[in-house]
């Protein structure tokens, strides 16, 4: 019995050392992996930068484009930054003065990355409550259901205006959109997309064809593949008629010949614009030409481009005689419709042997920089990252892997070596860094198109983003200037100035032939849907001295980096300030 008892007691002991000797293995093996982890996310935090490659603020700016008089008059030294530039290279970086951009520059795009992801996912949350909401309102919309119809992208009838939400598409956000703008019919397609048109659908299909649910609306109908859900909205448009929005575009000298420029007209006695407007508008034309007691409609053209306003007092009387100026001058308005010649878009069929990229600092008019180049060229870009909003709009390009070689340019916002040198070419797009600051600060706190509140900008948020996101704005110019293979440089402000022959510019570098009209379409539906709206932060100044200080000597860097690889300077208007 004793030796039992002392065998039982030796096992006991062997096995309290073992499990102990396995804690602390298991221990040490978890201690281990954290190390590794920890160790690759400050490998990816400082990937494409090294601690030679900071920005270098310039002592010395002779023979720069861009002088600012007060540093020439009050000079202060600034802090040095690090340039990867072989032409620009100067000391180390003053711990003291520098912003933490080394770290924060990668982090706070692994940030953008992360928010972009969650706010696709938080979007599917709020679906059953936007649903719930949309068969309410559509159980007390008065548009009349009129069938199913076969739908060919290729002779589209409805093609108005053409709109997109991937995730929160209604019958009634369709008919809504499409009242508004005047159009008598209202077409779903695919559970997700919206069409407008005054002529109905010639083919008719099964009612069982459109099958495809509406993606912001349980259990209704949005159409199918390729067939509408088509209603009339008629009787909507007697209270959405309020809404409409008519621009007066300016007095133009009119063509020699209105009735071959233009492919409809009218003669009305007592003729006013919104007579003429809603004439032009029946007929599906985005322009409202009135000439005395003529009304033409059609679209910006070669021979009618809207480039060369004359002077208003010129059309002045326009309505009281027919013969106004001897009839050489014209009054231009633009209708709700939207000019469709520039709406089709599509995938590359093959893929693409040149991989391009659109890059630019967050805030720099990369998206609105897409909307343009999509609709010059006809085909989709795609993007790095995967931004849920904008898919939602249209931007199909990016649910597409950035590298499928599928779309014709891939927006990015990276920088450093080996992102750059994945890309054969690169769009480098570039904006007044003040600018850019402030919009990438308003998308981050209200999204695409809304606006920071002014507890947003007084809060101690807005310093710490201008330290870390001013010398992002310069690395990444910087970078993509070292390790960029072939480079087109466009300048935010010249593309917005001189729409056409920038855009020309950036099709050509893509070897994309386009038309002029086009182009023309392109412009005439230039802002797109993403122009911020709403109450615009009001006029103040957000900037204080030190980080005017501290960004205008980024600008003098980027500047004579720039001119040190032969591009045009930044233009003048950057600085000073």
């Amino acid at each position: 019995m004793a030796k039992a008892f002392f065998r039982l007691q030796k096992f006991l002991r062997r096995t309290q050392f073992l499990l102990f000797f396995l804690t602390a293995a298991y221990l040490m093996a978890g201690s281990l992996l954290l190390l590794q982890r920890t160790h690759l996310v400050i490998q990816q935090g400082s990937r494409g930068t090294s601690t030679n490659q900071a920005l270098p603020v310039l002592d010395r700016i002779a023979g720069v484009g861009i002088v600012d008089s007060r540093t020439l008059q009050n000079p202060r030294p600034g802090p040095r930054l690090l340039v990867g530039m072989d032409a620009l290279q100067e000391p180390a970086l003053d711990q003291r003065h520098s912003p933490r951009w080394l770290v924060t520059r990668n982090s706070e795009l692994r940030q953008l990355r992360r928010r972009w992801f969650h706010r696709f996912i938080s979007d599917q949350e709020p679906m059953q409550t936007a649903g719930f909401k949309a068969m309410k309102h559509t159980a007390e919309h008065k548009g009349t259901y009129m069938g199913c119809f076969s739908d060919d992208s290729r002779e589209r009838t409805l093609k108005g205006a053409v709109f997109y939400d991937l995730r929160k598409m209604t019958v009634s956000h369709c008919q809504e959109a499409c009242a508004e703008r005047a159009y008598t019919y209202a077409g779903l397609a695919y559970g997700a997309e919206c069409y407008c048109g005054n002529k109905l659908p010639a083919t008719a299909s099964k009612p069982e064809e459109c099958n495809s649910e509406c993606k912001g609306e349980k259990g209704s109908v949005c159409g199918g593949v390729n067939r509408l859900s088509v209603y009339r909205v008629e009787e909507l448009r007697a209270g959405a008629r309020r809404r409409r929005n008519v621009i007066y575009r300016g007095c133009f000298r009119a063509p020699e010949n209105l009735t071959d420029t233009f492919p409809a007209s009218l003669i009305q006695p007592n003729l006013t614009v919104e007579m003429c407007s809603e004439f032009c508008s029946k007929k599906e034309f985005p322009l409202a030409v009135i000439r005395g007691q003529e009304c033409y409609c059609g679209y910006p053209t070669g021979r009618f481009s809207l480039h060369d306003g004359a002077d208003g007092l010129l059309c002045n009387g326009m309505h009281n005689t027919s013969s106004a100026a001897e009839g050489k001058y014209c009054l231009v308005y633009q209708t709700p419709v939207q000019d469709t010649r520039c709406t089709d878009r599509k995938f590359l069929t093959t893929k693409s042997k040149v991989f391009v990229a659109l890059s630019s600092f967050p805030g720099a008019g990369n998206t609105w920089a897409r909307h343009l180049i999509e609709h010059a060229t006809g085909y989709y870009t795609g993007s790095y990252y995967f931004d849920g909003a904008l898919y939602n709009k249209g931007f199909k390009g990016e649910k597409d892997h950035w590298r499928s070689r599928r779309t014709i340019c891939v927006k990015t916002h990276e920088s450093g070596k080996t992102e750059i040198e994945m890309f054969d070419s690169a769009i480098l797009l570039i904006r007044n860094p003040y600018k850019s600051l402030m919009a990438e600060f308003n998308r981050k706190y209200a999204g695409h198109l809304g606006y920071a509140t002014d507890r947003n900008w007084k809060s101690k948020e807005w310093p710490d983003f201008v330290n870390s996101y001013a010398s992002w704005w310069a690395s990444h110019v910087l970078d993509w200037l070292k390790y960029g293979k072939r480079l087109l440089i466009v300048h935010y402000e010249d593309l917005k100035q001189s729409l056409i022959p920038k855009l020309k510019e950036m099709v050509e570098f893509l070897n994309m032939t386009v038309t002029e009209d086009r182009l023309l379409c392109v412009e005439n539906n230039r802002d797109g849907n993403f122009k911020r709206s709403g109450a615009k932060q009001k006029d103040f100044e957000p900037f204080t001295q030190e980080m005017k200080d501290l960004i205008n000597r980024y600008i003098l860097t980027v500047d004579e980096a720039l001119r040190g690889r032969n591009f045009t300077g930044l233009p003048r208007e950057y600085v000073p300030r």
